[in-house]
């Protein structure tokens, strides 16, 4: 009996020596996912901020575009085999483009310029914005900033 009653005071001494090693381990833990959980909130909300200064910028692209298809005057309206269909000229929606933008609030977009604002094939308009993109938290995963491209394409059509 005592040889059962000394092995069992053995194992409950080694149990309480193994507990006392583990003790502190979960803040360990804790503070890394504490971590993680931060460094996944300051991605999605860059990502997001990225996501919705695009649309933002694509938004006023777009606008802009359908004021540059709309730039013709009416005696530059032909008939084609198709129906009535106008002429642009690029110098005309380039012009048309730049007093849009500059009649919209864009003091919001960082370096916002006019890439390209033309017609392409004389029955659309082509109008490229760019704007430099900053996180609204910069950390070491999320860069500094960059430069974001849009293009948006609007054509007039009659009946």
């Amino acid at each position: 009996m005592t040889g059962r009653a000394g092995c069992a005071r053995t194992m409950t001494r080694v149990r309480r020596s193994l507990a006392a090693d583990e003790e502190g381990s979960t803040l360990v833990l804790t503070i890394f996912y504490g971590f993680l959980a931060l460094v996944l909130v300051l991605l999605v909300v860059a990502a997001t901020s990225l996501y919705l200064e695009r649309k933002r910028l694509f938004t006023l692209a777009d606008g802009a575009a359908l004021v540059g298809a709309e730039a013709f005057a009416l005696d530059s309206v032909r008939e084609t085999s198709t129906g009535w269909r106008p002429e642009l000229k690029a110098a005309d929606v380039r012009a048309a483009v730049t007093a849009y933008i500059a009649g919209n609030p864009t003091q919001d977009f960082e370096s916002l310029s006019v890439e390209q604002a033309t017609t392409l094939d004389g029955a659309s308009a082509t109008v490229s914005l760019s704007a430099y993109w900053r996180p609204p938290i910069v950390s070491l995963l999320v860069p500094e900033g960059f430069r974001i491209d849009v293009t948006a394409v609007a054509r007039s059509v009659f009946g």
